[in-house]
């Protein structure tokens, strides 16, 4: 019997839009502003940086759920579910065989604390991990790697992301942030994370 096909076409928009998000050119911020829009920072790294160091509000505002050394993990603005989270290197680097062992060994230790703090904080019942290393990946931020983590419930697809091109998240970005970040716990094997 052949498979039956459903087209969800409207994803080529998403997956031809900006693809260099570094900035073209630098804008002078300010005496004491941070460097936020310095030339050849991708997205993720302007995020980063307008947080600053991540005192007071900046990182629940920033979506930066947990910083540890060399990365981060970042709540998906435009999440395929909630509590949709990406873990990061802090600099920009497009392959895997670009980061150093430190970088290496801290990204897929917080992709298995993100995976345990999604499953205890959101309740999920299984989460896709899974990156797009390079333009023809469709990644739509493909300088700057990042591991996806989505959760995932029996039944969380349905026909409004096709049928009304809307994605139905039943938990906000602020409370997936508090929600994460209450249930996380340090990296395993000694590993110290800043939060």
């Amino acid at each position: 019997m052949p498979y039956d096909h459903l087209w969800a076409t409207w994803r080529s928009d998403y997956v031809r839009g900006v693809t260099d998000t570094r900035v073209p050119a630098a804008g002078p911020g300010g005496e004491g502003a941070p460097e936020v829009d310095v030339p050849g920072r991708s997205l993720f790294e302007r995020i980063l940086a307008e947080a600053g160091d991540g005192s007071g509000d900046a990182d629940r505002e920033a979506g930066i759920v947990v910083r540890g050394e060399r990365c981060f993990v970042l709540l998906n603005r435009f999440p395929y579910t909630s509590g949709h989270l990406m873990v990061l290197p802090n600099r920009a680097e497009s392959d895997l065989e670009g980061l150093d062992a430190a970088e290496y060994a801290e990204l897929w230790e917080l992709v298995r604390s993100a995976v345990a703090a999604q499953r205890r904080g959101l309740g999920c019942e299984a989460v896709n991990v899974g990156l797009n290393l390079g333009l023809a990946a469709g990644g739509s931020q493909s300088d700057h790697l990042h591991v996806h983590c989505v959760p995932r419930w029996v039944g969380d697809a349905n026909f409004m992301s096709v049928t009304a091109d809307t994605r139905v998240l039943p938990v906000s970005l602020d409370e997936a942030w508090s929600r994460l970040r209450s249930v996380w716990e340090p990296a395993p094997g000694g590993g110290t994370v800043r939060s």
